[in-house]
């Protein structure tokens, strides 16, 4: 490996994979934790090579998909970095400073805590958002001053080619990677010891990610999903709620790891939230087999993944609303193309699979309710999902859902917001996730914090521990023992 700008042949060995990253992890060594001018310059870099080849990009996503509208592709894959990396370049010099212990002067150990790169930073991507999901991490990565190492989605391949060339354009082999290739690709990868590996996919592939990094001790942020849950409160507003939840549903196809995967309505609202959703998803697709605008389901396999959720809930009872003109509904899901039409699915039981696995479609369920309680319970006896949506006025009802439920984020009366809020920490909990990026936090992630710590004292630690000043110590501290133990059982009798 030199400095000239290469692109990596697909399907690279493990080996291949090994020397990159001993080649990245020796320029880091080398130069040591980058200059705040160093960090931005490679930001920049970056994020020209997204923007150069913007048109590029729209198309091979495009391609890969199926059907994907230039728009769409542009607002969730090319744009979406751009103002995290201003961010980063307003604050990233305050980011970077030493943080003094307040106190620590005091007691007599003045001590900083010194916020330094860990080194090599690996990210794997998905394939619903390819661009902008390794594109975003990979800067907050270089932003806490690492190199990096990209494996891009093998279901994206054309975006990958395009990816790979334009990375290479302007970054360093040692700067900044990318891997492409398929399923053996993708385990060599994870199994690299990195410095930090950051995922973004599915809950099962992200379990075996895990298992691989932690074999070398590799610390991992894990970005998944999960079934969101949306609750319709008693005063909530059934038309906004329908048209939010509808485009939520239905954008990118609903390949999004933050949609809704089902919602809770008062049982006596159900039938008018169906009237109001099927409204709203006509306004948003009037039709839907030819549509340029509607996104594709990425590949056969998901394809037949999703009808079979229909399919499965149809034979075991659902009532399938199926939204489409009705010359449409009659030759709909069509596998040409593989359109599968916006579906509502009622009287969903547990024995369908529909109700636990992720949809990651155009498919919602909906489920009637009676008390906010059932609802809870329902959600809390599941894996956390990453996020939980409501809808209704910031009062009790919503006050106790959010006290009583966990989930990766939240919004009130929209649906993802929680995840763009600038500073705000993005990630899962549980099944749905582990740690968080994004600004700060993304910096943060990618940092190690050392604490540096001086003595003033006349003796060592270790010193007063031995004899003979610890032998002198022993009244003392059996006093404080006694002392201590007193006030806690003072409180815990009430006294």
């Amino acid at each position: 490996m030199t400095t000239q700008h290469t692109v990596l042949d697909v399907d690279p060995s493990a080996e291949v994979q090994r020397r990159l990253l001993d080649v990245q992890r020796a320029a880091f060594l080398a130069e040591g934790p980058p200059a705040l001018d160093v960090r931005l310059d490679r930001i920049d870099r970056l994020l020209a090579c997204v923007l150069e080849h913007a048109e590029e990009l729209c198309a091979a996503l495009d391609a890969d998909f199926g059907s994907r509208p230039l728009a769409a592709s542009l607002v969730s894959d090319i744009v979406g970095p751009i103002s995290g990396a201003q961010k980063i370049r307003q604050h990233l010099a305050e980011w970077m400073r030493d943080e003094e212990l307040p106190g620590s002067a005091e007691a007599g150990t003045p001590a900083f805590v010194q916020i330094r790169p860990k080194g090599v930073v690996g990210v794997v991507g998905p394939w619903n958002f390819p661009v902008t999901l390794v594109v975003q991490p990979a800067i907050e990565a270089l932003a806490a001053g690492n190199r990096v190492m990209i494996k891009f989605s093998e279901v994206a391949e054309r975006t990958a080619d395009v990816f790979a060339r334009a990375v290479a354009t302007r970054m360093a082999p040692e700067e900044v990677a990318v891997v492409r290739g398929g399923v053996a690709t993708a385990s060599a990868f994870s199994a690299l010891p990195f410095d930090h590996l950051i995922f973004t996919g599915s809950p099962a592939v992200g379990a075996r990610v895990a298992e691989a990094a932690g074999r070398n001790l590799v610390p991992v942020t894990l970005e998944l999903g999960g079934k969101n849950p949306v609750v319709l409160g008693s005063d909530a507003d059934l038309g906004l709620a329908a048209q939010r939840v509808g485009a939520m549903r239905l954008m990118n196809g609903g390949q999004i790891c933050l949609c809704p995967d089902y919602v809770f309505v008062p049982r006596d609202r159900v039938e008018e939230f169906v009237a109001q959703y099927e409204q709203a998803v006509k306004g948003y697709f009037p039709t839907w087999l030819d549509n340029p605008n509607v996104v594709s389901i990425v590949d056969d396999r998901n394809y037949d993944r999703v009808t079979g959720l229909i399919t499965d809930a149809e034979a075991k009872g659902a009532r399938v609303v199926t939204i489409a003109p009705p010359e449409e509904a009659e030759v709909l899901p069509r596998r040409k193309g593989r359109r599968i039409a916006p579906t509502v699915l009622l009287d969903v039981t547990e024995d369908m699979a529909i109700a636990s696995e992720e949809i990651f479609g155009p498919v919602l369920s909906v489920y009637p309710y009676d008390d906010l309680d059932e609802v809870i319970t329902y959600v809390n006896t599941r894996p956390s999902p990453l996020a939980a949506y409501f809808f209704g006025s910031d009062g009790p009802e919503f006050r106790e859902f959010i006290r009583r439920t966990t989930s990766g984020g939240v919004t009130r009366n929209d649906l993802a917001v929680h995840w763009g809020v600038e500073g705000a920490p993005s990630g899962g909990v549980g099944r749905s996730g582990m740690g968080a990026y994004h600004g700060k936090t993304g910096f943060l992630t990618f940092s190690h914090r050392r604490t540096v710590a001086t003595t003033t004292s006349p003796t060592g630690l270790a010193q007063n521990i031995l004899p003979p000043v610890g032998e002198a110590m022993a009244e003392p501290l059996r006093g404080l023992v006694a002392h201590t133990l007193a006030d806690i059982h003072g409180r815990l009798n009430g006294s």
